[in-house]
Formats: structure tokens, sequence, C-alpha cells
């Protein structure tokens, strides 16, 4: 299927569907002979699978990664890299009841009148399941990039009104200290009691992933239509449920003139602020990265909604399934992984740049 593929010299292509014998993906060049941590992998699948707290979906997979290609002895061999993630707790007649029907702001509609034919257990190739191919491509990233000083800060940073007032790079141990992954205790446990309690009504509620990169080398980014700002987006708004990707300070630029905007540069070449987000002309500017992205509320809901078959009567449709309330905690991941995936790629195209 077109669509399916993203990248230009570090790629992953992603194929299976959420109800289907797994899913799965192929990732292209990946240097060779580099050692790579499989358990580290495996625990970034941890930290975006289901069932892992009382906040996300009852949905329980085990989200282990098989690999079959391009890995021996522990290294890379510079060859492509084949894995599968099986599908193991598929209860596929809980949507039997959304055989004929077209879910409210969900994908159902579009991929019927796209396709002619479609697979409808839990939305099929448009469920959310398949970003945890991304998440095992995001993770072998993310170890090249380490090794090169790259380091990535990514965490929960607004729940419905409840926000950070700031954009800091935090460890990893802040960031998981609590079950909605965000670094400011206080706020996580308003933010906790907020998703309990929409939860209890049969709702969902959105909000932000905050990311921070830093040890980004000078230089990264392609001109015109490949900018670095342009791929981080791309990559952003093609996870499930994105609404909204901003950079450096985004929209609150608006109330600000270029004056107060302009970050001033420095003598070693830094800059007294970072507004661009560590981006300028869409070439990294050796500043931290820092980008927000805005998560909608999901779209199945525990309640009783209006909507209409693929006859176009309307009907009642009855919230059933396992469902996440709020895909913040499990969206971390995600969003880290595309972010590896989008500085690997640049980093390696740098490479062809000079001699």
């Amino acid at each position: 299927m077109a669509g399916s593929s993203y990248g230009t010299l570090f790629k992953i292509s992603t194929f299976g569907e959420s109800h289907g014998e797994a899913i799965g993906g192929v990732i292209d060049g990946v240097p060779a002979n580099f050692q790579l941590d499989l358990a580290a992998i495996q625990n970034e699948l941890n930290r975006r699978k289901p069932g892992q707290s009382e906040l996300t979906t009852p949905r329980s997979e085990m989200d282990q990664v098989q690999f079959l290609s391009g890995i021996f002895e522990g290294k890379t061999t510079g060859t492509p890299i084949g894995f599968i993630i099986p599908n193991t707790n598929v209860k596929s007649a809980d949507y039997d009841h959304l055989k004929n029907v077209f879910r409210p702001s969900h994908a159902d509609f579009t991929y019927q009148n796209k396709y002619g034919h479609r697979d409808y257990r839990g939305g099929g190739r448009s469920s959310a399941r398949e970003t945890a191919c991304r998440v095992v491509a995001g993770a072998i990233a993310k170890q090249l990039l380490q090794s090169i000083g790259i380091q990535f800060s990514t965490y929960v940073s607004q729940v419905g009104t409840i926000a950070m007032n700031n954009k800091a790079f935090y460890s990893p141990s802040e960031i998981e200290e609590t079950p909605v992954r965000c670094p400011d205790k206080a706020l996580a446990g308003q933010m906790i009691a907020r998703i309990e309690e929409i939860k209890q009504l049969g709702d969902s509620i959105g909000g932000t992933v905050q990311c921070v990169i830093m040890g980004v080398p000078v230089g990264l980014g392609e001109p015109v239509f490949d900018k670095l700002h342009a791929e981080l987006g791309k990559a952003m708004l093609s996870i499930n449920a994105v609404k909204g990707f901003e950079i450096g300070s985004g929209f609150s630029s608006l109330g600000m003139i270029g004056s107060e905007h302009n970050d001033v540069f420095l003598a070693n070449g830094q800059t007294k602020t970072n507004f661009s987000g560590g981006i300028q002309g869409g070439i990294s500017n050796g500043m931290p990265i820092d980008f927000r992205v805005a998560f909608k509320p999901v779209a199945t809901v525990m309640q009783t909604q209006e909507t209409i078959d693929s006859s176009g009567n309307s009907v009642q449709l009855e919230g059933k399934g396992r469902h996440d309330a709020c895909v913040l905690p499990r969206a971390v991941p995600i969003v880290e992984a595309m972010a590896a995936i989008v500085i690997l790629d640049f980093y390696l195209r740098q490479k062809t740049t000079q001699l």
C-alpha cells in the first residue's frame, strides 16, 4: 500500500493490521557493525504497549519484537533489518457491530471510500497499533544517535487544560516516574486524576507531548522542500490522533515583534534565545531542537453516538471494545521514535553533502 514507507537513507516500511496475525516492518540504511542493545529496543516497545497502567487500554499485548534479518551476533550487518510483532490478544468479535458502520472521527468512512474494502477489526491498517513498528525503528535510530552525543527528552506537557509552563530537558528517570509521563509531579497528579475522571464518564481527553533534542550538530536539513522542521512536522502529523505541530516559539510568536523574537548570536555561534527551536532556514543551528505535538481526544468513546451505516442510514452507535481514554502516555515513545528517525535520516544525508 502506498504511503507505508518513510525516510530517504534511513527508511522504515511497515505492514500489518490491528487484528491480523502480526505487524512488522523492514528498516533500510542502518550502518553495519553497530552493536545493538536489543533489550533497550524492547523497553521502548514496553513504554508504548497497551495495558501498561490503569491509564491505558486494557488490551494486553506483549509486543515482543522478533528480528528476522540484518542482525547477527548482536551487530547490524548493513542489510535490511526485518522484524515482526505478533498480535496475541485480539478480540475481533468486539468489532462485529462496526462491519457496516462508520465511527465518528475515525478512518472507517475514508478507507471504505478510498479502497472499496476495509478491515474493520480495530481499525485495521488505520489503527495506532501500526506505530509499534515505528518505535522499533526509532529505538535503533536513537541508539545510533546516542553514540554521537544526540539525546532526547520527550514527555507529556499538557492534558486538557492542565499544562506545564516550561520546556526543559528532563532525564528518562524523571519522565518515567509517573504513569502519565509528565516530569512535573504536582501536575502529573492532576493529569492522572483528570484522565481517570474522563474515563469514568466514558469519554476521552487530549493534550500535548513536548520533545527536546540536545546535541544535534549544525547543518542537518535541506533547502526549500526538505527543511528539517518541515520533515519533523510531517513525521509528527503522520501519527494517529495528532492535530497540531509547533516548533520553538510556535504560535506564541504572534504576540511578539521582530526585535523581541530574533535569536541574537553569541561569539561561540550559539544564540541568546532559542525562539527558532534549534532550526533556522530549515537547517539545524546547533541549539536544542524543541517542538510540541498536539493530540486530539481519541475518537472512540464509551457512549452512544449518532452516525451512519454504509447505506447512508442514520444509526445509533454504542461504544464497545478496549480503548485509551487518553493517548498521551503511550504517545511519548512514538513521538520520540519519529523524531529519532528524522534526525538520523538527515544526519546520514548530511554525510553525503561535503567531502
